[in-house]
């Protein structure tokens, strides 16, 4: 099964690491486009100067983990399609080009379902996938949360350890499974696994 990942579930960290470590157990293929990367990129300016270049670092870990995720958007192919908004339609355009089963995304309005049954696309959000794909293989997908959350309280510490440019020392939070899946906008595969 491929499924074309668009930059709403590649941004926030927990939720990609969840979908990653679910590809690398071999659930499925993941896709995405040159755009929406370059769209990950520029959203990280949210989390201050830094985040562009950290968003860079990880889209190339994530290039070299997958080199035959990125699809190459066909020429005409979005020219011939339509969506509520026309700034998607790069994404359907990337999962008709890649030959996707699907698009994964949180922009459920965005990607009417009969738009894309159309193209002989589905579409599902990121706590749709976890859920189903831990009804299948619940080792697997709670040994993924488990790596997420072990890297999550990593990070947590690092930043405790060390004061911000503020001077403020960041929150104490030690996270626990549940409250950070759900955190991450993942409510039923953070049930699950909590």
């Amino acid at each position: 099964m491929k499924l074309l990942l668009d930059t709403c579930v590649l941004y926030p960290t927990v939720m990609r690491e969840m979908l990653l470590g679910a590809a690398q157990l071999g659930h499925f293929t993941p896709l995405w486009s040159e755009r929406i990367l370059g769209e990950w990129a520029r959203a990280a300016v949210k989390i201050g100067p830094e985040g562009p270049a950290q968003a860079q670092a990880e889209i190339a870990l994530l290039r070299a983990a997958w080199p035959k995720s990125d699809v190459a958007v066909k020429p005409g192919v979005a020219a011939r399609l339509w969506l509520p908004d026309e700034n998607d339609i790069h994404v359907l355009a990337a999962a008709v080009s890649g030959h996707a089963d699907a698009i994964v995304t949180m922009n459920i309005k965005d990607f009417p379902r009969h738009l894309l049954a159309e193209e002989g696309l589905g579409r599902q959000g990121p706590d749709e996938v976890l859920y189903g794909l831990w009804l299948q293989d619940r080792a697997g997908i709670e040994a993924v949360g488990q790596r997420v959350l072990a890297e999550a309280n990593r990070l947590a510490g690092n930043a405790r350890s060390r004061k911000t440019q503020t001077g403020k020392i960041p929150s104490e939070q030690i996270w626990e499974m549940r409250p950070l899946l759900k955190k991450a906008r993942l409510p039923r595969i953070a049930k699950a696994l909590g």
